[in-house]
């Protein structure tokens, strides 16, 4: 219907013959910084690959106030509209490893493996002051919180749209992240930096999914996961029957 939140969605190499492979990005982020087509097509063969701009994000529109669960069915069907049903695998780097892991159970996407980097078994969102962080956008004080400061500067970063983010944010932490809650099925490689603090708890998260396995490369939250081990990680999982 007019005026429907949607996802921008671009196809890299849509004529390639392997499975398509969903890439979801991380907060403040957008689908190409996160996964450079120089770094990733390579590695990548002749697998099309799907890149999603999240809500709030790059070139998807303004979206509003969206709970996760909504967000997973605007990804669900601009997927499903590509994909035709087609399995897929899915790559999601920290809040895209958190939506990834709700939309391996989706009834209208096929999902046979599953990455999810940077992925904290805690849940963020639903601890920032989001009053205080709006109240800092407008030019008042900053928050004396500082897990609501760090997400303000990263929503406020040039070229983001922080009012927007901070929406999305709201929408999120009305749907906490939950482990213990529809953990995917589905084969699962956990990845995490070695000097991020926010994959410390990957241990935890594979304790909730049967069959799973950690895999550690070398950075903090942003380093890797464009350290060169980290796509090697990806492109050898993806490779396994």
């Amino acid at each position: 219907m007019t005026g429907a939140p949607r996802i921008a969605l671009s196809v890299v190499r849509s004529e390639g013959a392997g499975r398509p492979a969903l890439f979801l990005h991380g907060l403040a982020s957008r689908a190409r910084l996160d996964w450079p087509c120089a770094a990733w097509e390579p590695a990548l063969a002749d697998r099309p690959a799907l890149l999603v701009d999240l809500p709030a994000h790059g070139d998807s529109p303004a979206a509003g106030v969206l709970s996760t669960s909504r967000v997973v069915d605007l990804l669900a069907q601009t997927v499903a509209s590509i994909a035709s049903g087609e399995e897929i695998d899915v790559v999601g780097y920290s809040l895209g490893a958190r939506l990834a892991w709700a939309l391996a159970g989706h009834p209208a996407v096929a999902v046979r493996r599953l990455v999810l980097g940077g992925l904290s078994p805690m849940e963020p969102f639903a601890m920032v002051d989001l009053p205080a962080a709006r109240t800092a956008l407008a030019g008042g004080p900053a928050p004396a919180d500082p897990i609501t400061g760090m997400i303000l500067g990263m929503a406020a970063l040039p070229g983001n749209r922080p009012e927007e983010l901070l929406d999305l944010i709201e929408g999120l932490a009305s749907e906490p992240f939950d482990p213990a809650v529809a953990a995917p099925t589905q084969p699962v490689l956990l990845l995490g930096g070695t000097e991020d603090p926010m994959s410390e708890g990957i241990d935890m998260l594979a304790a909730a999914v049967a069959g799973s396995r950690v895999v550690r490369v070398p950075g903090d939250h942003l380093a890797a996961l464009h350290a060169p081990e980290f796509r090697t990680a990806v492109v050898e999982f993806l490779a396994e029957d």
